[in-house]
């Protein structure tokens, strides 16, 4: 059965707010940031920032600038850090800024590679921390945390201006790139204490074009004082372990127009106290966000699996729902240092409800704890770059959601989609993907859009289509494209770029869906396919049966006497393209691995021995480190020649020196939570491992760990260098931090009772302490110039 779905935009609404908030740019800056009540400008043009959160304190220094290129080349704009005061000041009066403390250099690192950087400077930060970050020198005092008790707002002030002294001269008046900064975290019922914390950090020397404070859970701020940032996550660690999949991270798979996210922190809200409206702020403050889940922390009791899907399907949706700033919590992972009073880590023992793992911070995160590239920093960049092309047409545009909608949370059958729009031009956004329950084909599916435009409504796709289950994607609507009109494409545009004196877009087809693109007649005068169909009707030209793929170039002359071409990526490709500067101009890039442009030089990361890119356009000379291979449709193929130097790394080996005793008895916390195993199991209870580790391992090497059972600690000697809650996924650990000798790995098995939410096919393994293998896993730098 045919299922037309319609949607009418209505006119455009008055133009938004502007002046009305006291947030002031540096004067004479050349793009100055302002803020509208529906949308952020910077230079005078609406402004779409990407950000993404990397915790400095939590990897090593030395990678620092490698990783930023990572973020840089995934579409991140700005990278946001918490500033954690315990990692700083771990004993009172000795503030440390030194090695992998150094967040001066972490922020001018930023500003070299063109990044905008927020730091979020607490003082309390959670980032499931200990004391959620305020030392514990200062939580024994006699005062009030979080409040304005003089006796805590004293030492915030030495912290503050602590902070001050090391970004001095790198705010915006200084071509510095600290574009925001974050008061305080998750505070919902202290209005008057966020704005005290604000004026400190001001009267400390801080300064920034927006000053932002989280916003779920009702939170009350200050009138006009600070942006209100919003959150929304696939899962959860800090719900019950027996509480099922959340309905607070359910809802955001689906296109709504509430911002606020009540469940994000609701363990440490008492259920007594309310904060203010939901969304409250709507009607001052564009929708922006900080905390969309880039992953997933595990707890003990908890321990979700998140995967690259649901990531995607959720930024875009949050686009599609009327975001105006993606904010990804966290986009790289990270490791807790080493304290030398106590370990870092929330846990029971500090009173928190959860109990995180002594060291791992991984998160799941598009950009690993090691630095590894995930399938999600993939999904995401592809969402990126269209953002990066787009979304200064984007942000000013309305989102309008559909007459025919689902009915609640758990309508699983109703198709879920909107459009964005500024009455003549738009984006038709669909999600059909959603962890945990999958959702149904949607057969025979067409739109129909109705614009108050000039134009009129547009019908798309030309025959009715299925939307596969687990599809989400988004299609232009009377999109200008150097002069051509495309009135519609069953493909989502990524980004363009100039070859051969013409503009060439490349859109991304969706698996299952054919991929067609509709022209404007008049705004062309030819157009030639490489496959396919071309014909005309209602002075639109539709070009049909276009197998996607990298030589998939439809081009187009226009009327004005230029040239356009549509290239359409199958959705493979088109999740290994990368965009940057390299070799004297803008290209595009092709690679399966991971791809860094750092300016005269672009360098690949891959564990083959000789990997491969495709370029376009192809440079006009020859490459170093890089042997032309051919073409590869409309790109130039290349394989690289040359780089680090090879090592040779011995086969790993694991041998069982202990086995496994029987799962020590659940013992329970705060909230009635199942704590983490105590030390003593580990030397008792826990089968044993022994690896050895060779000399001269490569930087970045990791040890990969499959293996099964409750929790895994890895020790050299009596040192604790890793560990890991068990999910059903592999365990990194990260070569750098395992000296050359002997690593013993410990493993407990999970007792058959334990109150612990372990994923669907993984509890029964997670019953068997066991290492199944392991492998030393090694990612060459090549650098092409």
């Amino acid at each position: 059965m045919h299922r037309p779905h319609h949607l009418r935009v209505p006119a455009p609404s008055a133009p938004p707010l502007t002046g009305h908030l006291p947030f002031a740019d540096a004067p004479g800056v050349p793009d100055p940031i302002e803020v509208t009540s529906r949308w952020l400008t910077r230079g005078g043009r609406p402004w779409f920032p990407v950000s993404g959160e990397f915790h400095y304190s939590r990897h090593p220094a030395g990678a620092w600038e490698e990783e930023l290129l990572k973020m840089k080349a995934a579409g991140v704009t700005a990278v946001a850090s918490y500033v954690i005061w315990i990692h700083h000041e771990e004993t009172e009066g000795r503030i440390r800024f030194d090695g992998d403390l150094d967040l001066r250099r972490f922020a001018e690192l930023c500003t070299r590679h063109g990044l905008d950087f927020i730091p979020r400077i607490g003082p309390w930060s959670h980032a499931e921390v200990r004391g959620g970050g305020l030392p514990d020198w200062l939580l024994a005092r006699d005062c009030t945390p979080r409040t304005d008790d003089p006796a805590y707002l004293a030492p915030v002030r030495t912290w503050f201006t602590a902070i001050a002294a090391q970004l001095a001269g790198l705010d915006r008046a200084h071509d510095g790139p600290i574009v925001a900064i974050q008061i305080e975290n998750e505070l919902y019922d202290q209005p008057g204490h966020l704005l005290t914390l604000k004026h400190m950090a001001q009267e400390a020397g801080l300064n920034a074009p927006l000053w932002t404070s989280t916003a779920w859970g009702g939170v009350r701020l200050p009138p006009d004082e600070l942006l209100p940032l919003y959150g929304g996550y696939t899962e959860t660690f800090w719900t019950e372990a027996d509480g099922g999949w959340p309905d607070t991270c359910r809802k955001h798979f689906f296109f709504t127009h509430q911002r606020d996210d009540e469940g994000i922190g609701a363990d440490l809200r008492p259920t007594t106290v309310r904060g203010g409206e939901p969304d409250a702020f709507a009607d001052r403050f564009p929708w922006a966000t900080c905390e969309l889940g880039g992953g997933m922390a595990v707890a003990y009791h908890r321990r979700p699996r998140v995967e690259a899907t649901d990531i995607g399907a959720l930024g875009l949706t949050k686009i599609g729902c009327g975001s105006v700033w993606q904010g990804f919590y966290m986009f790289h992972g990270g490791t807790n240092p080493r304290g030398e009073l106590t370990t870092l880590q929330e846990s029971h023992a500090t009173g928190y409800p959860n109990d995180l793992p002594v060291l791992t911070y991984d998160f799941q995160a598009p950009l690993g704890e090691h630095g590894q590239y995930r399938p999600s920093y993939h999904e995401l960049r592809l969402q990126h770059l269209l953002l990066a092309e787009y979304g200064h047409l984007i942000a000013p545009m309305e989102s309008v959601l559909p007459e025919l909608r689902p009915d609640g949370q758990h309508d699983r059958d109703t198709l879920r989609w909107a459009v964005r729009s500024d009455g003549d031009s738009g984006f038709l956004f669909v999600n059909n993907h959603q962890p945990h329950e999958p959702l149904p084909d949607h057969p025979q599916t067409s739109f129909t859009v109705e614009l108050p435009g000039a134009g009129g409504a547009l019908s798309l796709p030309s025959s009715p289509v299925t939307v596969p289950s687990g599809a989400y994607f988004c299609w232009p609507l009377r999109l200008d494209v150097a002069g051509l009109r495309l009135e519609w494409a069953t493909a989502q545009p990524v980004c363009s770029v100039d070859a051969d004196g013409r503009t060439v877009l490349v859109l991304a087809a969706t698996d299952g869906i054919p991929a067609e693109l509709a022209l404007d007649a008049g705004t062309l005068t030819s157009v030639a396919v490489p496959s396919g169909e071309v014909s005309e009707a209602d002075g639109r030209v539709l070009v049909r049966g276009l197998r996607a793929g990298t030589d998939a170039l439809v081009e187009v002359e226009t009327v004005g006497g230029g040239r356009v071409g549509l290239l359409v990526l199958d959705a493979g490709s088109a999740r290994t393209l990368y965009r940057g500067e390299a070799w004297g101009a803008e290209r595009l890039v092709l690679c399966g691995d991971g791809v860094v442009f750092d300016r005269e030089e672009v360098r690949v990361h891959s564990r083959a021995a000789r990997p491969s890119f495709a370029v376009f356009p192809a440079p006009g000379r020859e490459l170093a480190g890089a042997v032309r291979a051919g073409a590869d449709g409309v790109f130039a193929r290349y394989v690289t020649d040359g780089g680090e130097a090879l090592h040779e790394v011995p086969a790993a080996s694991v041998t069982l020196a202990r086995a496994a005793g029987a799962a020590p008895a659940t013992v329970t916390g705060v909230l009635g939570r199942a704590s983490a195993p105590a030390d003593k199991h580990f030397d008792t209870v826990a089968a044993e491992y022994r690896v050895e580790v060779p000399e001269g391992l490569p930087d970045g090497a990791i040890l990969r760990v499959r293996w099964t059972g409750d929790v895994a600690r890895a020790y050299a000697g009596d040192a604790l260098v890793a560990d890991q809650f068990y999910s059903g996924r592999v365990w990194d650990i990260g070569a750098g931090r395992l000296p050359a000798g002997t690593l013993r790995l410990c493993v407990l098995p999970l007792a058959a009772d334990a109150p612990v939410y372990v994923p669907e096919g993984a509890r029964e393994a997670a019953r068997v302490a066991a290492v199944l293998g392991i492998e030393w896993v090694v990612a060459r730098s090549w650098a092409v110039r």
